[in-house]
């Protein structure tokens, strides 16, 4: 079925949830404003819904190539590409000095869920680019800087993210990849990485490898790990693609899902780089990159989501089963079926939720960067780093959930390939292993974030929390009172489990390591209730005063009130499970699980 961009709710979210509006005050923003998103947003829609949403089902199909040692993109994918550059959307958020339109990260954010919604095997492309982009802006030397953001944000170069090595996965103090310094001041990077994101392919002239390796005599561990720069073509003295470098991809993955996406092994065979940033600072450099590729992953999870909804909510529009009870036909619409429709709200509810949480974790970003003021740059600061892991897990496990329901409400017809539900389930699935696995965002919310400034940055999230949990308690409308006290016992809740894991900490790691994936859970909830609870507020004001669509003001009150019984009515028993321990972990031994 055709995908239609949910503008609408992507411009509810920004202005009235994530607060987009407040970047205005910066001046760091200076073309920026409600009619600019307006006109970005149709127009990113107008991309999505007529340009990639065509080429999902083919691409998926048909997928990327790998012939006589080169990659070959899907069919179609490479004329998007150009339409996608020609456009300028890979530069919304990027430095004006270098070709960027200078907007903010948090309406990038939302131009990407369609993107990503549309078509989520190409919108990796230009999700790696913009990481790698981000890496070069704070690490490149000037002349890397010259030379290669100009083509990288106008789109013709791309960028991609190479850690990964057989023996290394998310334990990078295990790479083995070597650089050897030459005489001209450059490095031959020599090596194998794996699973490298459109590592090759023919859709644009250039790709720009960012590469981790070590050099000679590094220290072993994380602390002897150097990045570097190490392009396809090496630039010329005009700075166009000249001779080949040595590298080449040893082949592509076979994978579950994103089969338009080629995942290449990439072979660097002395291939000519230059080293960025500091000597042995490899992994923080690279993790500028990592950050913005994590809040990028989660609003993935809400794309695929959003994608797997839309299709789940027409299908039930067409399909008749049984007598329904909302429409007392037989045979009626499944949709009229109450528990389909608890099916709906309960994805919808969750993917507003989602989407609100990334939006906002991107307005954080450019507040901790843009804000005018010390203290107002500190409290965003703390606010992005903790809702990053939050963004990332919860947004992309909601993700594949959702696009699990939305094969259940198809019933048999989503368990084949025809109907193209189970493409959104395949294309799900990986988003809650790269780029970090949601384990490891558990463990750096937990051992981390948790932490910052002495637990200020949880804190002051429930600081925020609690006063709209009394504004809906305290309400005139009596239907909101009862998601007001739901939020009200999640948000106690999370105090005391965030109590517990601050304690266990200091003196008892095992335990609190053991809970750490329960606590990322409990905090999405909670934040994602608190976001749509925010939203209840305004649309009852905005249905009391006769503004817009009524019906529309009381379904958003009825999402919240949903969410409310069926997720953060949860959320004190997950507080049990944050403090259930490590000593039941610790007794089990490999034979007595069955090994």
């Amino acid at each position: 079925m055709p995908y239609a961009a949910p503008v609408r709710d992507l411009a509810f979210a920004l202005t009235e949830l994530a607060g987009i509006d407040r970047l205005t005050a910066t001046g760091a923003f200076p073309d920026y404003d409600a009619e600019v998103m307006g006109a970005i947003l149709q127009g990113a829609a107008d991309l999505a819904d007529g340009v990639l949403a065509p080429l999902n089902r083919t691409g998926d199909k048909l997928g990327a190539r790998f012939e006589n040692g080169q990659v070959i993109a899907a069919p179609g994918f490479a004329d998007a590409y150009r339409q996608f550059a020609q456009g300028g959307w890979n530069g919304l958020a990027a430095d004006p000095a270098h070709g960027g339109q200078g907007l903010p990260k948090a309406l990038e954010l939302a131009v990407f869920e369609m993107i990503h919604a549309a078509n989520m095997a190409f919108g990796l492309c230009p999700l790696l680019t913009q990481g790698a982009i981000e890496a070069l802006s704070a690490h490149g030397t000037p002349a890397q800087k010259a030379l290669y953001l100009p083509r990288m944000i106008s789109g013709d170069w791309t960028g991609t993210m190479n850690l990964t090595e057989p023996q290394a996965g998310s334990d990078l103090s295990l790479v083995r990849a070597t650089a050897e310094p030459s005489e001209d001041g450059t490095y031959r990077i020599t090596g194998q990485k794996i699973y490298i994101t459109w590592g090759d392919h023919d859709v644009a002239e250039n790709i720009v490898h960012l590469v981790l390796a070590r050099l000679p005599g590094a220290p072993e561990g994380v602390r002897g790990i150097s990045l570097f720069l190490v392009p396809k073509f090496l630039p010329d003295t005009e700075g166009r693609p000249g001779v080949a470098n040595d590298l080449r991809p040893g082949g592509i993955e076979h994978k579950l899902g994103i089969h338009a996406s080629p995942t290449c092994t990439m072979l660097f065979e002395g291939a000519r780089g230059e080293l960025v940033g500091q000597t042995n600072q490899g992994l923080a450099h690279m993790f500028t990159m990592m950050n913005a590729a994590r809040l990028n992953v989660g609003m993935q999870g809400v794309a695929i989501a959003e994608r797997a909804y839309q299709q789940a909510l027409h299908y039930t529009l067409d399909r008749r089963q049984g007598r329904a009870v909302f429409s007392n036909e037989a045979p009626g619409l499944i949709f009229d079926h109450p528990d389909v429709r608890r099916s709906l709200m309960i994805m919808k509810a969750k993917i507003e939720a989602g989407r609100a949480i990334c939006l906002a974790t991107g307005v954080a970003a450019d507040l901790a960067e843009h804000a005018a003021d010390e203290g107002e740059r500190d409290a965003a600061r703390l606010r992005q780093e903790l809702l990053v892991p939050i963004a990332k897990a919860w947004s992309t496990d909601m993700g594949v959930e959702v696009a699990s329901m939305a094969l259940q409400l198809h019933g048999g017809m989503g368990f084949v390939e025809e109907t193209g539900a189970a493409q959104h389930y395949r294309d799900a699935r990986i988003t809650p292993i790269y780029e970090g696995t949601n384990g490891i965002q558990a463990i750096d919310l937990m051992g981390r974030k948790l932490g910052l400034a002495g637990g200020e940055a949880v804190r002051a999230l429930l600081a925020d929390i609690r006063p709209t949990a009394e504004a809906l308690i305290s309400h005139a409308d009596e239907w909101l009172h009862a998601p007001g006290r739901r939020l009200a016992d999640a948000a106690d809740a999370a105090e005391r489990a965030s109590a517990w894991l601050m304690e266990r900490k200091g003196h008892a790691q095992p335990d609190a390591l053991a809970g750490a994936s329960a606590y990322l859970r409990l905090m999405g909830d909670l934040t994602g209730g608190w976001m749509l609870c925010r939203g209840a507020l305004i649309a009852s004001a905005r249905r009391t005063a006769g503004e817009g669509d009524r019906d529309l003001w009381r379904t958003r009150i009825g999402l919240a009130r949903v969410y409310a019984e069926q997720v953060l009515a949860t959320v004190p028993g997950q507080e049990a499970a944050v403090a259930m321990g490590a000593l039941d972990l610790a007794a089990a031994t490999p034979a007595a699980l069955g090994a």
